[in-house]
C-alpha cells in the first residue's frame, strides 16, 4: 500500500551514488545563493515600503459648499468701515455672514499686534435726524467757523474743546447734517458751552483731512488741546444728541480733576493708548465663509452705513496672516498627513502660498487683486486616511496684481477663485500578501532553474573526455 501511495512523488531524488560534486559547482551554489538573498531583500523592501504614486482624475467631490478660511490684515482701514463681499459666476452675493460662515475684527496697532476685539460686523441702528432752515437759522449769522489748512491746526490747539465736521460737497449725508450743525452750533452759543463747532470741506483741504485719517463723510470728532478724543461721535444727529454727548464729555473732564493723582495718571495713560489706536488704524480680519464650489471671488473694502467714503483714504494695503480652502485640520493632523507625501506632491508651501505676504500700495487709487487656482488634493497614504477618509487638502497656484481705480471708485482687494474640475489623488501603490509570496517562489525556483542549467552546460562543456 505505501509503495503504491509512493508513486504519486513528484520531488522524486536521484541517489547519492549517482550524483557527484565538484568545486566548480559550489562556487555557483554559492553565487545562487547570493544572488536569492539579494532579490529577497529587494523585493521585501518594494513589499513593504510602497511608492507613492499620484493620479489625475475628475474630483470626486459632491458637496456643493466650499470653506474659505482668512486672516488678512488691514494696515490703514479701521474695523468699523472694513466689510467683505462674496460674488460667483451663478450671481450669487453675499454682504453679510450667514449660518456656517463667521467674521471677527480686531482693531490692531502700528506694529501690527492685535488690541481690541470689535466683535461681529453687526448693522448700525437707524440714526435720527432734525430737520431745520439752514436760510433762517443763517438770519442770526452763521455760527460754524469754516476751517482750512492754514487755520486748522492753530485754532484746534488754541481751543480746549472743539467739535469738528469733516464734510465734502457732494455728500449726501453732509448736506442732510449742515442745517442740523448750524443748529447745534447756535445752541452752543445761547447756552455758553465752552466748545466751539467748526467744519472742514475736505475737498477743498485734502491734505488737513488725510492728515487726520478721515475715511468717511461726514466724519464728526472732538478735539481736546489739538489732541483727538477717540472714538468719534456716531450716535443721532440731532441737536440734543450733539449735546448731550459734549456735556457728557465735559462732565467726564470734570470728573477726572477730582480724582486723585495716580488714578488719575492712570485714567490719561487709559485714554493715550485709545487716541494712539485711532492714529494707527488697522484691523485684523479673522473668519470663514462659505461659498459655491464655482468660480468666485471675495473682496474686501470699504463701507459706511451713514456715510459717504472718501475714495483717496481707501488704501486697502493689506496682510495675508493665512488663506486657506476646506475644513481645517489641526497642526498635528496637517503634520501627520504630510509626514507621509512626499514634499513634490503635497507640500505646506502649495496649501498656503499667500501666507505672511504683504502687499502695500504706494500710491492712491489702488489695490492688489490675487487671482488662486485651487486643485483638490485626496491623500490615502495610511489606514486612517482611506477611501470616503482620504485627507483632502487644497493646493493654490496663485498670482497678484496692483490694479488701478478711477478717482471716483472706491479701491477693493480683490480674491479671486477657480475651483479645477481636475482633482490629484495620492495613495501607495503597494503588493498583496500572495503577490509578495509569487514573485518570492518565482525568484527562487527561476535562481535556482538557472544556475542549475547554467551548471550543466558548464559541466558539459569543462567535464573531461574519456577516450
Amino acid at each position: 500500500m505505501l509503495s503504491r501511495f509512493k508513486q504519486y512523488d513528484l520531488y522524486r531524488r536521484i541517489p547519492k551514488d549517482l550524483t557527484e560534486t565538484s568545486a566548480f559547482g559550489a562556487v555557483l551554489s554559492l553565487c545562487a545563493v547570493f544572488f536569492m538573498a539579494v532579490l529577497f531583500a529587494a523585493e521585501l523592501w518594494a513589499f513593504l515600503y510602497s511608492p507613492v504614486s499620484t493620479n489625475v482624475i475628475l474630483d470626486p467631490n459632491n458637496d456643493q459648499m466650499l470653506r474659505i478660511n482668512f486672516n488678512i490684515t488691514l494696515l490703514e482701514i479701521p474695523c468699523e468701515y472694513a466689510s467683505i463681499e462674496v460674488v460667483d459666476v451663478l450671481g450669487t452675493r453675499k454682504e453679510d455672514f450667514t449660518f456656517g460662515s463667521y467674521l471677527n475684527k480686531w482693531t490692531v496697532d502700528s506694529s501690527g499686534t492685535r488690541s481690541v476685539d470689535r466683535g461681529y460686523n453687526h448693522d448700525l441702528a437707524d440714526l435720527e435726524h432734525d430737520e431745520h432752515n439752514l436760510e433762517e437759522l443763517h438770519l442770526n449769522g452763521v455760527h460754524v467757523l469754516p476751517l482750512d489748512g492754514n487755520t486748522f491746526n492753530r485754532w484746534i490747539g488754541d481751543h480746549t474743546y472743539t467739535f469738528v465736521n469733516f464734510h465734502s460737497p457732494w455728500c449726501s449725508w453732509c448736506k442732510l447734517l449742515d442745517p442740523v450743525w448750524e443748529a447745534f452750533a447756535e445752541r452752543v452759543v445761547l447756552d455758553t458751552i465752552p466748545v466751539s463747532v467748526v467744519q472742514v470741506d475736505c475737498i477743498a483741504n485734502g491734505a488737513v483731512c488725510e492728515e487726520q485719517k478721515v475715511h468717511a463723510f461726514p466724519t464728526l470728532r472732538l478735539y481736546k488741546n489739538g489732541v483727538v478724543q477717540s472714538p468719534d461721535y456716531r450716535s443721532d444727529r440731532t441737536v440734543d444728541a450733539f449735546i448731550d454727548f459734549v456735556k457728557s464729555r465735559l462732565a467726564k473732564d470734570e470728573a477726572l480733576s477730582h480724582l486723585l493723582p495716580h488714578e488719575k495718571t492712570e485714567h490719561l495713560e487709559k485714554e493715550k493708548d485709545v487716541n494712539l489706536h485711532h492714529h494707527h488704524p488697522g484691523c485684523m480680519l479673522i473668519g470663514s465663509i462659505l461659498v459655491n464650489r464655482v468660480p468666485g471671488n471675495f473682496h474686501i473694502n470699504m463701507k459706511a452705513k451713514f456715510q459717504n467714503i472718501f475714495p483717496p483714504m481707501a488704501n486697502l494695503s493689506h496682510v495675508v496672516n493665512s488663506l486657506t480652502f476646506g475644513s481645517q485640520y489641526s497642526v498635528g493632523q496637517t503634520r501627520d498627513i504630510l509626514a507621509t507625501v512626499p514634499e513634490q506632491l503635497v507640500s505646506e508651501g502649495n496649501m498656503h502660498p499667500l501666507d505672511t505676504a504683504t502687499f502695500v500700495n504706494r500710491q492712491l487709487h489702488q489695490a492688489y487683486h490675487h487671482y488662486i487656482k485651487v486643485v483638490s488634493t485626496h491623500v490615502e497614504l495610511s489606514n486612517k486616511y482611506l477611501g470616503s477618509n482620504a485627507a483632502l487638502l487644497y493646493q493654490m497656484v496663485q498670482s497678484s496684481q496692483n490694479m488701478m481705480y478711477e478717482e471716483t471708485e472706491i479701491p477693493e482687494a480683490r480674491f479671486s477663485y477657480d475651483i479645477s474640475p481636475m482633482a490629484v489623488v495620492v495613495t501607495r501603490k503597494g503588493k498583496h500578501w500572495y503577490e509578495f509570496i509569487t514573485s518570492m517562489c518565482a525568484l527562487i525556483g527561476g535562481t535556482f532553474t538557472v544556475v542549475g542549467l547554467i551548471s550543466g552546460f558548464l559541466n558539459v562543456i569543462f567535464k573531461p573526455k574519456k577516450i
